[in-house]
Formats: structure tokens, sequence, C-alpha cells
């Protein structure tokens, strides 16, 4: 295997190495100096992130699960009953103005954290695609390299089998050409000796 770039491209991928895009080019690269192209995604994303983005991604978390809508509702129906049949003091009379202002402020502060969440993890899943599409690249050089190989030993050994054929050939017709009363007597292991 070529150690050249641009060589390896333009054979390995049937194109020129500056036609490449850069992620390909360091593929290629990758490939002829046998550097690993896979990376742990999850783990370099999880060191980026601060402290604010952590703590959002918990809220986020938190908030899509069944246990918080679980939790939400049994508040929700307290609140409820304890307002509606005045077992404690009414502090929010029908039409509950309270608990719609609780839920409007939840609402206001849970949406945009939320969507922060779900933007980190649309770029994580871009990191995430990158990355097997370069593993995807070393897998297919890997495998046609492999089969250049392959292609290359088959020629190898046809060859081998040509002379093979070609030495039969010759021993053939010298023995066809030889009278048989000038062959020797036949070799330890049953071949006529000339």
């Amino acid at each position: 295997m070529s150690t050249d770039p641009g060589k390896a491209a333009t054979k390995l991928l049937e194109t020129e190495l500056n036609k490449l895009s850069a992620t390909e080019r360091s593929v290629v690269e990758r490939f002829i100096s046998r550097a690993k192209v896979s990376r742990h995604v999850e783990k370099e994303f999880r060191e980026t992130l601060t402290a604010g983005q952590r703590v959002a991604d918990y809220v986020a978390a938190t908030m899509g699960g069944w246990r918080f809508i679980i939790i939400q509702s049994l508040l929700l129906v307290v609140w409820l009953i304890l307002n509606i049949t005045a077992y404690v003091q009414h502090w929010d009379p029908y039409p509950f103005i309270l608990l719609n202002l609780a839920l409007s402020f939840q609402a206001a502060y849970a949406a945009p954290i939320i969507m922060m969440s779900q933007n980190r993890q649309s770029e994580k899943d871009r990191l995430q695609s990158t990355n097997d599409y370069e593993v995807n690249i070393k897998a297919e050089l890997e495998i046609l390299a492999l089969h250049e190989k392959l292609d290359d030993l088959r020629e190898r050994r046809w060859e081998d089998l040509v002379e093979m054929q070609r030495r039969q050939i010759e021993l053939l017709e010298q023995l066809l050409i030889t009278p048989r009363s000038t062959l020797k007597p036949a070799a330890p292991d049953g071949t006529p000796v000339l």
C-alpha cells in the first residue's frame, strides 16, 4: 500500500486527493498512517458541557419523564381538591388564577431549557454522524485494500501455476523426444530420470 495519500486516494477511491473533502482527506491520511479514526463522541461531548448546560439537560430529562408527569398531575389534583372543598382556607378559589400563573411560569422557563437541551442533543448527533461517516470511509478503504491484496495474491498464485504447468510441459516434451531405451531407471518417487 502506498504511503502517499494522493496515490492511495487515487488508487482506492478512484479520485484525486484534492477533490476529496477535508474530512475524507483526514481519513485517508489516518488510514495510511494506520491511525485510529473512531472516537468516543459521548465522552468528548460530556467533557465540554458547562455546569449550566448540565443542569438544563437534567431538567429536560426530568421534565420529559413519566415520573414528573405523574407527580405534577397529583399535585394539581391535590391543589384543586383543597381549593374546591375548602378543607383548608381557599388560597386560590375558582378560576384558580394562582395555579394558572404557576403553570405559566413553569412553562415559560421549561420551554427554553428544553430547547437548549434539544439543540445540544442535535449537535451531539451531528458529531456522532460525522464520526460514523469517518469510520465508514476508513472501513471502506480497509476493505478495498484487502481486495487489492487478495487480487495480488491470486495473481501471484496464478503466475506460479502457469510456471509449474510450463515446466511440466517441458518435461513431457523431453519424455516424448527421448527414446525409451535411453531413459534411466525411475527415481525413488517413481518419476523417470532423464
